[in-house]
């Protein structure tokens, strides 16, 4: 596949009028500050803005502003970003909070990107993409000056223009061996097949509205590193298998290199948090595991866990209850068919999940096919509605001549690869199980319409996982498809071709686990496992290939509650890694090794012991715990309430 094309930034109007302004900018920084006393010896102030300002939040109250700089040292550039002490007195933002958005010395051989956005209405600002992918938050230039920014940064690094997105600027070589190996990373398929090349670019948007251009990476490349790649012996499982024997093929420098960018974004604004008292109480993890007998002997000792049930009492997680029953479900009704309280409509389902014999119902109100408020005749009227549509977008690839397809290749290939991966996709079901199975067609008619329903984000491996059960539960082909829809909704990011989406979960994942058992998270900084990709299986489907088929609708349903977090999915991650902490530790299990483990989990996790942890670790963690997870992290859900949420020109992330 080739390489993206660049350009230089000469061709851009902005840059030709700004390299004037650079200059002076430069000059005058030349001139007044090269001797700061603030900057060590030999650094020279090549950039300064004042009045850059952090939107936390959406309140106005809670910006924090600071000062930009570019700070030249011998043949490096760093970028610093300092927030301006005692400017607010609003008491939701203490001067410690201010402090974790400190952006202190970053070189840009940690850059990857840099993106430029300019809102129809509101403050142009840029978003700095450290290399491994995960974003700083957006600086926010109340008094202009980006145009200023950029040009300074092109006199000091090489600063190139992506082919894909014109306000996305690559820094660097952009082709650096961590950048191949993280790229070489992308799952196969998991991304679209659009033909565009394969050259990592930045962080999109988080709005819908700029959907990012996504390529295809090839999953028939023998070899990585001189070394044979291991197929794997189940079909079904290929989504899987193939991005695990990518990350278990890493190199040791990339690892490293990853490890060592994660260990210093304690400075980026999303750090390790102060914690509080009360949540340094602590949990019971000392089950014993059935599925794995630890009789290796004691290599080195392992730390405690720091939640230990025996230290402090706190409030467990509650027992599982039984499935919600067609008779309780009633009670949550009224006479229309309204949800009379939705918020214990969702704390039932989120301790005991639903009997699938009326899940259909259910799972179309969790994910926003209908609301809490329809009645049952609106929800009736809302179906030959959504089927007439739906029948509408099916239409527009069905009626494709096999003259036109000739001359469309990204159908022909998204048509094929759909083709290829529906009959792969749970077969050993009944559902699914035969020869010339209608539901199998289902799978791949409800895809291809995706396909053009969202012709930007088109079909990508790992979306067959995610509608099988939904098919399987709704049994009717426009239902489930718009109830695939809503969860793309939630998930599509999991499929950007920058995997910004997933990396964002990753990071996320590692503060969550330092906040929740340091000793462990230390184990992996000293193990090179910081990046957290042996999880990255965990995220992408959802746990669909580490548990059977019921579990896997029960534990989504539990999800889809949002009862506790959005993000209850990465506190389970967190829960199955406390679990399994003493035999990683005392193995002292390196990456290649722990990824082999956690693959070998897949059919052998307790669901309910795993979701009472999860829940238990969720509350103890509290806001700082939600600290920890970028604004905007999968699986937020859409800013709108109702279904199918108006692609709207959100510039703010």
């Amino acid at each position: 596949m080739q390489e993206a094309e660049l350009h230089d930034l000469s061709d851009d109007a902005d840059y030709a009028a700004s390299q004037q302004q650079g200059s002076a900018s430069i000059m005058r920084c030349d001139s007044g500050k090269k001797s700061s006393s603030s900057e060590p010896e030999g650094a020279q102030i090549v950039y300064l803005k004042d009045n850059v300002t952090i939107h936390p939040t959406q309140l106005a109250s809670e910006r924090i502003s600071g000062r930009l700089k570019l700070i030249k040292q011998g043949s490096s550039l760093f970028m610093t970003w300092i927030p301006y002490k005692g400017q607010s007195t609003n008491a939701r933002l203490s001067e410690k909070d201010r402090n974790l958005y400190t952006i202190r010395a970053v070189p840009f051989a940690d850059v990857g990107s840099i993106q430029r956005r300019t809102p129809a209405l509101g403050w142009q600002y840029i978003i700095v993409v450290q290399s491994f992918g995960v974003p700083f938050p957006p600086l926010y230039f109340y008094n202009g000056g980006v145009r200023e920014f950029l040009a300074t940064v092109k006199q000091h690094v090489l600063l190139m223009r992506s082919a894909e997105d014109a306000n996305v600027f690559l820094v660097n070589d952009f082709q650096n061996p961590l950048q191949r190996t993280l790229s070489s990373l992308e799952l196969p398929r998991a991304v679209s097949i659009a033909s565009v090349p394969s050259t990592p670019v930045s962080v999109g948007e988080s709005s819908s509205q700029q959907n990012e251009e996504r390529t295809d990476v090839s999953a028939s490349v023998p070899q990585y590193n001189g070394r044979q790649r291991q197929k794997g012996h189940d079909p079904a499982r290929d989504i899987s298998i193939q991005v695990l024997e990518k990350f278990s093929l890493v190199t040791k420098f990339a690892r490293e290199t990853t490890s060592q960018l994660f260990r210093e974004t304690h400075s980026n604004g999303f750090g390790p948090l102060e914690r509080r008292n009360s949540n340094q109480s602590a949990l019971d993890y000392s089950h014993k595991s059935s599925e794995y007998k630890e009789d290796v002997p004691v290599q080195s000792p392992v730390d405690p866990d720091p939640l230990s049930f025996d230290k402090l009492s706190l409030v467990w997680g509650k027992s599982r209850q039984s499935p919600l029953g067609l008779e309780e479900w009633a009670t949550f009704l009224d006479s229309e068919g309204r949800v009379v309280d939705p918020k214990a409509l969702r704390k039932r389902i989120f301790y005991g999940g639903v009997e699938h014999k009326f899940r259909k119902e259910v799972w179309a109100i969790l994910l926003g096919y209908h609301s809490y408020e329809s009645t049952y005749a609106e929800r009736e009227y809302q179906k030959s509605i959504k089927k007439t549509e739906y029948e509408t977008i099916k239409n527009q690839w069905q009626s494709i001549s096999p003259e036109q397809a000739k001359r469309f290749p990204k159908f022909r290939e998204r048509k094929g690869l759909i083709e290829k991966d529906v009959v792969r996709t749970d077969r050993s079901l009944s559902f699914y199980d035969g020869d010339d199975n209608p539901n199998v067609n289902l799978l791949r008619d409800i895809l291809l319409t995706y396909s053009f329903y969202n012709f930007d984000l088109g079909y990508c491996q790992g979306m067959s996982d995610l509608l099988s059960p939904i098919l399987f539960v709704m049994e009717d082909e426009s239902e489930s498809f718009w109830c695939f829809v809503a969860l793309m909704e939630r998930l599509g990011p999991n499929f950007n071709r920058d995997q910004n989406g997933m990396h964002s979960q990753l990071f996320a994942l590692s503060k969550l686990v330092e906040l929740l058992d340091r000793p462990l998270h230390k184990y992996f900084e000293q193990n090179d496992c910081l990046n957290y990709f042996f999880c990255f299986r965990w995220i992408l489907i959802q746990f669909k290939r580490e548990l059977e088929y019921e579990q896997t609708m029960r534990l989504w349903e539990v999800l889809w509650t949002h009862y506790l977090s959005e993000h209850l999915h990465l506190y389970v991650c967190v829960a199955i890694l406390k679990r399994y902490r003493g035999k990683i530790m005392r193995e002292q299990m390196d990456f290649d090794t722990l990824l082999k483990f956690i693959n070998e989990l897949s059919g052998q996790i307790e669901l309910d012991a795993i979701l009472r942890d999860a829940e238990a670790l969720c509350i103890c963690a509290g806001e700082n715990g939600a600290a920890c997870i970028p604004p905007g992290t999968v699986p937020s859900l859409p800013v709108d309430n109702g279904l199918f949420y108006s692609q709207q020109d959100d510039e703010v992330l």
